[in-house]
């Protein structure tokens, strides 16, 4: 069965494994990073839904942030522990948080593993404080992200797990960017792919680590970036 959440928790021991299944989650996590400002005060709260095993720990602890991470994979959510994260249990559709608790919202790779990702992007602006940032990347709908993300990715080595992905809750852009604005959310889209002279060199186990780069194009992998008015 295609997007199966269990998948999450048979590939646990991969999460930390920079030539593992997740690999590319370990690039995007860096790329995010890139995107969220120092914290601003002692306490500062980030809010990491679909957190994993939490591959952001790192990045988020040099920044200065209380690191709080929503999942429903119990797994992830143990070993997202053991890396400075607060472990918190729930559907990201209906986070048990506090409105405007968040300096920072994070929705990384999740929109298109849900039936509403406009209801996930509701619960980023409810959790976000006036002036907060929220960095998030998913995956687009259209043929050319299906092509690319499915069928040539889910086949090679390092791409994703067969069957991680559901084309039919791949992620319409104009669709998001007008519930960003309804939501009071100021929201611009910006197209990823990894560097490809990087790719082959980790391929070869030359590199740990592929950086993102950013492309005009949002039509196979796109990350968002913006504020809450």
């Amino acid at each position: 069965m295609r997007n199966d959440p269990a998948q999450y928790d048979e590939l646990a021991d991969h999460w930390w494994r920079p030539d593992g299944e997740f690999a590319a989650l370990h690039w995007l996590a860096a790329s995010r990073a890139e995107h969220i400002p120092l914290a601003p005060h002692p306490g500062s709260v980030l809010v990491d839904l679909a957190c994993g095993g939490g591959l952001m720990g790192p990045h988020v602890a040099r920044l200065g942030y209380r690191h709080i991470g929503v999942d429903i994979g119990l797994r992830g959510l143990e070993i997202a522990r053991e890396h400075g994260v607060t472990p918190v249990r729930a559907s990201v559709l209906a986070v048990p948080l506090a409105d405007g608790c968040a300096d920072v919202v994070l929705a990384g790779e999740i929109l298109e593993h849900v039936e509403d990702d406009v209801g996930v992007l509701a619960e980023c602006a409810r959790l976000l404080r006036p002036g907060g940032t929220l960095v998030l990347d998913a995956l687009a709908a259209g043929r050319l992200s299906v092509l690319v993300n499915v069928h040539l990715l889910e086949r090679l080595p390092g791409g994703p797990p067969r069957g991680l992905h559901d084309p039919a809750l791949f992620v319409d852009r104009g669709r998001l960017l007008a519930a960003a604005d309804r939501l009071g959310l100021d929201l611009r889209l910006v197209g990823l792919r990894p560097s490809l002279r990087e790719a082959i060199a980790w391929r070869l186990g030359r590199r740990s680590a592929v950086t993102m780069k950013p492309t005009r194009s949002t039509a196979v992998v796109f990350a968002g970036y913006g504020r809450k008015r």
